[in-house]
């Protein structure tokens, strides 16, 4: 039985996750989670997390506008964040970000949007989930011109990449892609992230691991991903999930 498995990125908002929530998420600590991080996307989704933190000790809420919401953002979106940051348990901005793969009319606005909320994490000394598709060049520019703390999520980039977020002193999260059959990249930065810059995420319900893939991901799927990461890193898996554990908390829950 493993512990101290911390899941930075998560959605158990998602209506994939209605019929059996509680059920599922009740298991989480006799299955050694420690921790997870529920990520909204508007703010519906983020209020959802809050009341899932609430409910569950080891649930922890992030709260923000995603590149593809742009719909979505009130004009009043920053005023919403100020008031949701008040609950104790929001650790996090995010999940935020830029998605270029469908909404390509959107890049000006997804551009304000997460520069603003970026601005809104720093003043109020909290991290960001950044996401970044098809977007590399604008969203390491904002990076290099904002520095806020955080983590790149589901990161999809070059070994390169990695080293200029290391740099900028946020961490890299890696989740089921590691295990893919076509992963190149993933595989190549996480033999690469030093220990203390290393996260672990699912994004559950999406990119569930090998072998479950086309089914369904939760938290309960991280081991497939640690196990490919501590198998290119030659190490063991716990050792994986005490140093991702320990990153989560230092850079969450501090």
């Amino acid at each position: 039985m493993y512990k101290n498995i911390f899941d930075t990125h998560a959605h158990y908002d998602d209506e994939r996750f209605c019929e059996d929530s509680q059920e599922l998420l009740s298991s989480f600590p006799e299955n050694g989670i420690s921790g997870v991080i529920s990520c909204g996307v508007n703010t519906e989704s983020s209020k959802a997390n809050i009341e899932l933190a609430e409910k569950y000790p080891f649930i922890y809420a992030a709260i923000g506008y995603h590149g593809l919401n742009t719909e979505d953002v009130p004009d009043n979106y920053i005023e919403v964040l100020g008031e949701l940051i008040k609950h104790e348990k929001v650790v996090a901005i995010g999940e935020i970000g830029l998605d270029y793969h469908y909404e390509r009319e959107t890049r000006d606005i997804q551009l304000e949007i997460f520069r603003k909320q970026i601005e809104f994490a720093n003043e109020h000394g909290l991290p960001v989930i950044v996401h970044d598709r098809e977007a590399h060049e604008d969203t390491m520019n904002i990076l290099r011109e904002l520095k806020p703390k955080g983590v790149m999520h589901c990161f999809s980039g070059s070994v390169e990449m990695a080293k200029e977020i290391i740099k900028l002193g946020m961490y890299i999260g890696l989740g089921g892609a590691v295990t893919f059959k076509n992963a190149v990249k993933p595989v190549e930065v996480a033999a690469f992230v030093p220990e203390d810059r290393l996260l672990l995420e699912t994004d559950a319900p999406y990119m569930t691991p090998v072998p479950f893939r086309g089914q369904r991901c939760t938290s309960l799927h991280i081991p497939y991903t640690a196990q490919k990461i501590a198998e290119v890193r030659n190490t063991d898996i716990q050792h994986i999930f005490d140093v991702t554990d320990r990153n989560a908390r230092e850079l969450f829950l501090k």
